[in-house]
């Protein structure tokens, strides 16, 4: 799986949620599944167009409809959404991040054990 060469908007994102947790899917299914958003089956085909464009989703015929398949993975996504915000609000430092998180009450005690063990095995 790819990089994902363009920003999704967080509605893009609900849409790819959907295709990382079970694809591919016809944009009816796709719809289905976002039905607590009340979004018509025109606008998720509009998101999933876009998402095609930003070569994030591929289609493969099926009849006379489309399934739709992540082309980027959700860990590749977050990777480098993580850097950019990184990049853009830290100066590339994760420390500052980790920082902040904790500053405004962002880490629960179970995150602390997990950067604890994370650390552990990161000086190994």
């Amino acid at each position: 799986m790819s990089k994902p060469s363009k920003q999704i908007s967080q509605a893009e994102l609900d849409v790819m949620d959907v295709l990382w947790a079970q694809s591919p899917l016809a944009a009816s299914d796709v719809a289905e599944r976002l039905s607590e958003k009340s979004w018509n089956i025109r606008t998720v085909k509009t998101l999933l167009s876009r998402l095609v464009e930003k070569q994030v989703v591929g289609t493969e015929p099926d009849g006379r409809r489309f399934l739709y398949s992540p082309l980027v993975s959700k860990n590749t996504y977050a990777q480098g959404a993580v850097r950019k915000l990184t990049n853009r609000l830290f100066g590339g430092r994760a420390a500052p991040l980790v920082a902040h998180l904790a500053a405004s009450d962002g880490l629960s005690d179970e995150d602390i054990a997990e950067l604890e063990a994370l650390i552990k095995a990161l000086k190994q």
